[in-house]
């Protein structure tokens, strides 16, 4: 099962993400994080997505690009948090697919798939204010629409959280 949990900053899809996990039959948990730790915002963030999951038993892989080169223990319960930060670092870290950006990422999670009994996929919406931005942030909104867009065709259900509220948008 693929389970695609959109929304915007704070409102509450990551603990919401953990919560289907955490509903599911006991299994291996794999927690893929995609955050790079480059300020001490991100630092913080990091450190409280760690406390919130810290005794549910999940096996934390850091993964800030190259999710295709990522091999986990077949039949795993994932948690991918989160597609943003992966398309982020894909465009603009050394060590990033730059203008292929959305086929590695795409790759990388059909490469998963199989590897997993279900994985849900944390992603931001971030196509809901504003209108003046430059280009190189146009483009990553392009990329982050074509990566959710196509997760959404694929995934069995899609859920938008909004103010910590799930709305189901699409079912199994």
């Amino acid at each position: 099962m693929i389970t695609l949990v959109l929304g915007g900053s704070g409102c509450g899809k990551s603990e919401y993400a953990e919560s289907i996990i955490m509903q599911l039959a006991p299994n291996r948990r794999y927690y893929i994080a995609t955050m790079m730790p480059f300020d001490d915002e991100a630092h913080r963030k990091i450190a409280r997505h760690r406390e919130m999951r810290k005794y549910k038993g999940f096996d934390t892989v850091e993964c800030q690009t190259n999710l295709l080169g990522l091999s986990l223990d077949n039949d795993s319960d994932v948690l991918l948090e989160c597609i943003s930060n992966l398309v982020a670092n894909e465009m603009f870290s050394d060590e990033g697919s730059k203008e292929n950006t959305v086929e590695s990422i795409i790759s990388g999670i059909e490469k998963l798939i199989p590897q997993c009994r279900n994985l849900v996929i944390v992603s931001n919406n971030v196509f809901t204010d504003g209108d003046d931005y430059d280009q190189s942030v146009i483009e990553y909104m392009e990329y982050m629409a074509r990566v959710n867009n196509w997760i959404a065709a694929h995934a069995d259900s899609t859920v938008e959280v909004v103010c910590g509220i799930p709305i189901e948008q699409k079912k199994m």
